[in-house]
């Protein structure tokens, strides 16, 4: 699994690798304040304190002491090369092979599996990687690492809630959404009465907030679906504003 997962953490890098190689950095992105070059600098800063994470716990635990509630900022601020940002993918990667099955690794939340930490990884590079393509004007074809996405996304559904400050409501909710290739993916008992639907694509659009629901195909059945559906976050930390309607 944690091989599958890393050529997925790979190949999504790559596709961002090969948008931002040719691209001008100074380039304003969707995010506000944010140009290519802060996106680059957040993931590589990401990818170094993960790598620190399964490395040196004890070193992490310190750089988590000192972080505040502007880390992210902050590390989207430090100047980095696409030299770097290639390296540190790839010792990421190396490193998270190495893991062995059943460790859990300290972060920022719930200490998490190796597969956990690639997964997330996959989540944030597409997430930025959607930012940098709409500054560029370009159009991604969807593949089948949307899946990553939306997992996280539905593993989320209670999280959504507490960070929210809402009830997390105790009603199941099946989530069908069509993939790339024409496919079903679920999540969530079949018989269960709410339910959300809708290309895989636009719920992972609206679940990291690069979207606005009005401009999405994703629909909504149920009073636990109709109230996760507004809220839903594939990341830590607290709810964004989100991107405003077209």
């Amino acid at each position: 699994m944690i091989g599958q997962l890393l050529d997925d953490l790979r190949a999504e890098g790559q596709e961002l690798d090969d948008l931002v190689a040719g691209a001008d950095w100074t380039t304003p992105t969707p995010a506000p304040g944010w140009t290519i070059a802060h996106q680059i600098s957040h993931l590589r800063w990401t990818d170094r304190i993960a790598h620190l994470a399964v490395t040196d716990p004890d070193a992490f635990a310190e750089a988590l002491r000192g972080a505040g509630a502007d880390a992210v900022d902050r590390g989207a601020e430090e100047p980095v090369t696409l030299e770097q940002w290639r390296r540190g993918r790839a010792v990421l990667a190396e490193a998270l092979a190495a893991v062995p099955r059943g460790v859990k690794l300290p972060w920022f939340g719930p200490p998490m599996s190796a597969a956990s930490m690639a997964t997330a990884r996959i989540m944030e590079t597409w997430a930025h990687g959607q930012d940098v393509a709409d500054a560029l004007g370009v159009v991604r074809e969807p593949t089948h690492r949307l899946k990553h996405v939306a997992h996280i996304a539905v593993r989320a559904f209670g999280y959504a809630f507490l960070v929210n400050g809402l009830p997390v409501p105790e009603i199941p909710v099946r989530v069908e959404l069509t993939a790339p290739d024409g496919g079903l993916w679920a999540w969530g008992p079949e018989d269960a009465t709410d339910r959300i639907s809708g290309q895989a694509l636009d719920f992972c659009l609206l679940a990291t907030q690069r979207r606005h629901r009005d401009d999405l195909a994703v629909t909504a059945s149920g009073p636990a679906a109709e109230a996760w559906l507004p809220i839903a976050q594939a990341f830590a930390g607290p709810p964004g504003a989100g991107r405003a309607k077209a």
